[in-house]
């Protein structure tokens, strides 16, 4: 007869197998619900998605949908990383689980896709500099530092136009790299001049573990920036035992 646990990952594993998943052609795709942007269930690198999820951001009073967002990760090195710590999985998630991944460096990737139409690439490094602000305080023991922070989107440059649909991946690479990367339109005195077409222009490279564990508690901490995405990877993580 299953036990109580053993049915709850049963549950789990088939939550995250039928989310708000669906075929776009040849590929599968998991959507973003509030957006209806979609998301592959795996890349070709071999990360799978873990949970979708959106980022709002109160501005003149209203809540404005900034991007959505999928968290990508090497499922088989964050399942060795649980296994070698909790021998039996829990019946939900639970903190230690969320700050194992937090601690961790096994690579995730964060796809943002941007939606609000008139966002500029000032307001991505203030709310980047509040969020990871914010974050990397609370990780550092109270103390501030901005500085650090904005390294992430600081060295973005003002020709960059951010129209709905451009996309941002920010890695967690091993060794505690915080990679970020853009496809997006580039702008010369006010005409476009090149698309970048391929994920392949590093906006920054930032070497830091506090900075990478903040960036990931942004996602999956005490204080995420989506609760509903937070579960959703919590339950991927029961999955994987």
């Amino acid at each position: 007869m299953a036990t109580s646990s053993e049915n709850t990952i049963a549950k789990a594993t088939q939550e995250v197998t039928n989310d708000e998943k669906e075929t776009n052609g040849t590929e599968e795709v998991a959507v973003e619900p509030k957006t209806g942007v979609s998301f592959p269930v795996k890349l070709d690198d071999g990360k799978q998605l873990n949970c979708v999820g959106l980022r709002k951001k109160s501005m003149f009073g209203l809540d404005i949908k900034v991007y959505s967002y999928g968290m990508y990760a090497d499922n088989e090195k964050l399942k060795d990383l649980l296994k070698s710590k909790i021998k039996k999985a829990p019946e939900k998630p639970t903190k230690e689980l969320y700050q194992m991944v937090i601690d961790s460096d096994v690579e995730i990737m964060v796809r943002l896709v941007i939606v609000y139409s008139s966002l500029t690439i000032s307001m991505v490094r203030k709310n980047f500099g509040e969020g990871l602000g914010a974050s990397t305080k609370k990780l550092n023991g109270g103390k501030k530092n901005d500085e650090l922070a904005n390294k992430v989107m600081g060295q973005a440059s003002d020709d960059i136009k951010l129209t709905p649909g451009s996309l941002i991946e920010i890695s967690r690479l091993p060794g505690f790299v915080l990679e970020t990367k853009g496809e997006y339109l580039k702008l010369k005195l006010g005409m476009i001049i090149e698309w970048n077409e391929v994920m392949g222009e590093v906006i920054s490279k930032v070497e830091s573990e506090l900075l990478c564990r903040a960036y990931i508690n942004m996602y999956i901490g005490d204080d995420p920036l989506d609760k509903d995405a937070k579960d959703k990877f919590g339950i991927s993580l029961i999955s994987l035992f």
